[in-house]
């Protein structure tokens, strides 16, 4: 099996592809990064030297570049995307170029060359937001209301995607997963901002009231998820996949701030995200029921095990 992997030197897609190479040896992967701020070699490590793993710097909105690398690919698993909602406030026609005009791209290399199954990598954040004493989660059939530039993005490149099945007939499976959290994601987010900061005792900034749930998911089971997905899940369908582990911000930096020993005095409210999403919750029973997938990671095991990955980069960084 020969698989086209784009944005996988970043956080989730370089963890997919770690847990390819470990799963499945036989399988050759085609590695397509740009490197920008959210991409690092570092994330590779020993890929880089795996006979089944081979890199290729470059964006997915090279159309030449594309084309080339889809030449006997059964498989294109997308992750290339710009990411951070903050940047996509300030940024607008960055996401636009990446997520939307990069996804066509991809699309149309996929459809000349016969691919056996294009996956979209997607997001929660494309249904929009929720109230917070709601009971209810978003579903695979809940309209799609994004509320930021970058979950506009997204949806747009969805659309896309089923715009190419429902006209070309390409093969093709959407997932939109909830909030990852794990080893080697960008400093930037939000775990592991509250992390680091607290282990170098500084302020941890929350954005306003700090009462915006998510529910979060190891990055190990959003991988084994895909995985489901990619070889048994049915083509032309959308996936949720959610772990039911919801958290208010201000709780889950609590949580961090007991594990390391550290005065909830390092909290501090900056100011609002403009049209910051209350909460986000999707069902996974779809995919539990049909595919039999569900998380294995505890919250609690999985977020101290988090924190000591980044303990221990840090503490190497600083010899």
């Amino acid at each position: 099996m020969r698989l086209l992997i784009t944005g996988g030197a970043g956080f989730i897609g370089s963890n997919f592809v770690h847990y390819l190479l470990e799963t499945y040896p036989d399988y050759h992967l085609v590695n397509l990064d740009a490197l920008t701020y959210a991409g690092s070699r570092e994330n590779l490590g020993s890929a880089m030297d795996n006979p089944g793993h081979s890199f290729v710097q470059g964006r997915i909105e090279d159309g030449c570049l594309v084309d080339e690398l889809m030449r006997d690919v059964d498989i294109v698993v997308n992750f290339a995307a710009e990411s951070h909602v903050d940047r996509s406030i300030t940024e607008p026609q960055v996401f636009i170029q990446t997520n939307v005009a990069g996804t066509q791209v991809l699309l149309d290399a996929a459809l000349r060359h016969k691919v056996k199954l294009f996956y979209q990598i997607s997001t929660d954040e494309v249904y929009g937001a929720l109230d917070l004493d709601s009971p209810h989660a978003f579903t695979e059939e809940s309209p799609l209301q994004p509320n930021s530039p970058y979950s506009a993005s997204k949806t747009a490149a969805d659309l896309m995607v089923r715009a190419y099945y429902k006209t070309y007939d390409l093969p093709v499976v959407i997932s939109r997963c909830s909030n990852n959290y794990g080893p080697r994601q960008h400093p930037e987010k939000f775990l592991p901002t509250v992390i680091l900061n607290a282990m170098r005792d500084r302020q941890v900034p929350i954005y306003g009231d700090g009462l915006y749930v998510r529910d979060w998911i190891h990055v190990r089971d959003h991988c084994e998820a895909i995985d489901i997905i990619m070889h048994r899940g049915r083509v032309g369908d959308v996936y949720n996949i959610g772990a039911d582990n919801e958290r208010a911000n201000i709780d889950l930096a609590r949580s961090i701030l007991g594990i390391l020993g550290k005065p909830e005095t390092l909290l501090t409210s900056v100011k609002d995200r403009p049209g910051h999403d209350r909460r986000y919750a999707v069902s996974g029973s779809k995919l539990r029921q049909e595919l039999g997938w569900s998380p294995r990671i505890s919250f609690e095991a999985g977020l101290e095990e988090t924190i000591k990955w980044y303990s221990t980069r840090a503490e190497d960084s600083g010899r």
